[in-house]
């Protein structure tokens, strides 16, 4: 799904016009998806996924088209995330938060140049990475507020 002609566009300052709108969150899913795919080190993440990515790799674009403050997508096609509890089937530990962050790390920073606005943008996946463990109850931290708001809010 695309941006309709009823979105209105995304604040300037939003985290998903300042990574580059529809195109570069698009750019970002997919390396992130080649890398689980690629990393022998992203190995029990991947195999939480079906075979083939393009679902994951679709509803995850459409998450963060949201999430970074651009068109809701994902709330606009299935209602609110949910992210725990769409994760629970899954046996999420620390390893596999693990793998996942180290996808999205570097598919970060293979496709985002401003060091600020990435290293934000990385704090903002690890809180919510640590808060999808399910495994081990010790140490979670909350994701009530999206990306867009908790990377405006560190920086400034």
């Amino acid at each position: 799904m695309t941006p309709t002609l009823e979105d209105p566009p995304a604040a300037v300052d939003s985290v998903y016009a300042r990574l580059g709108g529809a195109l570069a969150i698009h750019a970002l899913v997919n390396r992130f998806y080649e890398l689980m795919d690629e990393l022998p080190e992203a190995y029990s993440v991947r195999r939480l996924h079906p075979d083939s990515l393009t679902g994951s790799a679709d509803s995850l674009f459409k998450f963060l088209s949201g999430w970074f403050g651009g068109p809701p997508l994902y709330i606009r096609e299935r209602g609110h995330p949910r992210l725990r509890m769409r994760h629970a089937p899954y046996a999420i530990g620390p390893v596999e938060r693990d793998e996942w962050l180290l996808c999205m790390r570097q598919a970060l920073a293979e496709q985002v140049v401003d060091d600020a606005l990435r290293a934000s943008v990385v704090r903002a996946f690890e809180e919510m990475a640590q808060h999808m463990v399910n495994t081990d109850a010790a140490d979670r931290i909350g994701c009530a507020i999206g990306a867009d708001s908790a990377v405006r809010a560190r920086s400034g």
